[in-house]
């Protein structure tokens, strides 16, 4: 079994049964591998829930690559209400709030520092693209507890006031 499979299915029980379900062995049975076959790849529920943090940094990261826009606030934006309308935030919520330790969110303290500062300088407007930023994030949070809080509408409303602005 692959890794990511493994990973999927750590993430499916923690949205379906939350983090006091998520053992090795519940991991180990939603994927339909031995504990051994999960041991293999994740020696620890601590090593699965950081390579879980792990991976939806990698993913953030490749969204704002694939965004076309000039500045990396622009990336940003666009990456954020990409995750917001796919739907797929309540994995951010349950993977974090798993953690339940300092050391597991590490990562992702150490992206957002890189987000919020990636490419302010080259900025037309750093003290703006700053602000859009951190819109960002509350969009991020709204709609990881209400996903359907903002109808595309309103998300395009919200990027073409927040474009302006930068």
């Amino acid at each position: 079994m692959r890794r990511d499979e493994l990973l999927d299915a750590a993430e499916d029980l923690l949205c379906d049964q939350g983090s006091s379900a998520l053992t090795l062995a519940a991991v180990a049975d939603r994927a339909g591998v031995s504990k051994g076959g999960l041991l293999y790849h994740f020696n620890t529920k601590e090593a699965l829930i950081r390579a879980m943090v792990e991976r939806l940094i990698e993913e953030f990261d490749q969204l704002i690559a694939t965004q076309e826009y000039d500045t990396y606030t622009k990336r940003y934006l666009g990456a954020t209400l990409a995750a917001v309308r796919s739907g797929r935030l309540r994995r951010w919520a349950v993977v974090t709030s798993a953690s339940g330790n300092i050391y597991l969110l590490a990562p992702l303290r150490e992206a957002m520092a890189r987000w919020h500062r990636e490419g302010l300088a080259d900025e037309p407007d750093p003290l703006s693209s700053q602000i859009v930023r951190l819109a960002c994030e509350g969009m991020w949070d709204v709609a990881s507890h209400d996903p359907d809080l903002y109808a595309d509408g309103d998300l395009d409303a919200l990027q073409a006031r927040l474009l302006a602005l930068i």
